[in-house]
């Protein structure tokens, strides 16, 4: 901005507006905000779109007061929030877990007859699957003023897998699909987690093998969570194939693949390959963490190897890794 107004240039709204979303976007929300009250002091007035990045940037940021006092101070000034301000506040207070807040903005944005879209009823959904209230999240679903997409299915869907009800979201999934609309991998990944946790492994073997025949790429998550489904359920020859295959394929593996592998060989009392395999990180880049460290921790105790484990949890802490409380 110094050098617009050394070149004589008398910024405008639009040029305002585009500096506010442009700081916005790169979490500068502080600079964001002075920059909205420097374009007030130079009798600039602001516009729905100037209040609407600034709402957005103040939710990204966890600012979600002075995101609400902005939208107060726009509905004041009689500047019509549309539905893109409204989202982000009700998106932003469902993601820290203040679904009556969100759902007050929800009223609110009837009130002044803005018409919710399917992003207002899909972040609604997720507040109420955050908090277990399944038959709410699916009459909200089902009573929603728009046509559900692919994100709003995945949505409840995980709702019921974190349910412990995979299959009623195996109905949403072929519902979804004779609708026309295609899973992608966050909806398989979803399911196939939902599978594991109840401890059906082969069934989630079998729906991630159809993922990969309907062209709908893995990525890291999703062989995570298959892995982990198979280790939880004492199939770690099963695991250790398709970690072989993983490697193979070239495929950027985490910390979190191998603490999986790792926590599937101690469970099955292959104390031997877990600590070689752990012994082997440093080599690979990988770095443990806190949860690597406590499993192998873990095994040797259960192994009755303690001035194993002890010496381990001395090069913990030397690593600078702390328990959490």
């Amino acid at each position: 901005m110094y050098i617009v107004n050394q070149m004589g240039i008398e910024p405008d709204l639009v040029m305002y507006t585009t500096l506010i979303e442009s700081l916005c976007r790169n979490g500068l929300v502080d600079n964001a905000m002075n920059m909205f009250n420097q374009m007030e002091n130079n009798g600039v007035k602001a516009d729905a779109v100037t209040y609407t990045s600034l709402v957005n940037g103040l939710c990204n940021s966890g600012s979600l007061s002075d995101a609400v006092s902005l939208l107060n101070d726009m509905m004041r000034r009689r500047i019509n929030p549309d539905v893109i301000t409204f989202n982000a506040l009700i998106d932003g207070f469902v993601k820290k877990g203040k679904l009556l807040e969100a759902r007050e903005l929800y009223s609110e944005m009837i009130r002044v007859s803005v018409a919710p879209d399917v992003f207002t009823y899909t972040s609604l959904i997720n507040g109420l699957c955050m908090e277990g209230r399944i038959d709410e999240a699916k009459e909200m679903f089902y009573s929603m003023g728009c046509f559900p997409d692919v994100v709003a299915y995945t949505c409840l869907i995980n709702g019921f897998c974190k349910s412990r009800k995979v299959e009623y979201g195996m109905k949403l999934f072929y519902e979804m699909t004779q609708r026309g609309l295609l899973g992608n991998t966050i909806t398989y990944t979803t399911l196939i987690q939902g599978f594991c946790q109840v401890g059906k492994h082969k069934a989630a073997q079998e729906f991630f093998c159809q993922m990969v025949s309907r062209g709908v790429s893995p990525n890291i998550r999703t062989y995570n969570v298959l892995l982990h489904g198979l280790c939880l359920n004492g199939k770690l020859d099963k695991a250790l194939l398709i970690f072989e295959d993983i490697q193979k394929r070239e495929i950027d593996v985490n910390i979190i693949t191998y603490t999986i592998i790792i926590q599937g060989m101690c469970k099955a009392g292959k104390l031997k390959d877990a600590v070689d395999l752990f012994c082997s990180l440093p080599s690979k880049g990988m770095k443990p963490n806190v949860v690597t460290y406590s499993t192998m921790i873990s095994g040797l105790f259960r192994e009755g190897l303690k001035l194993e484990a002890h010496v381990l949890f001395r090069k913990m802490k030397e690593d600078g890794i702390v328990l959490p409380n």
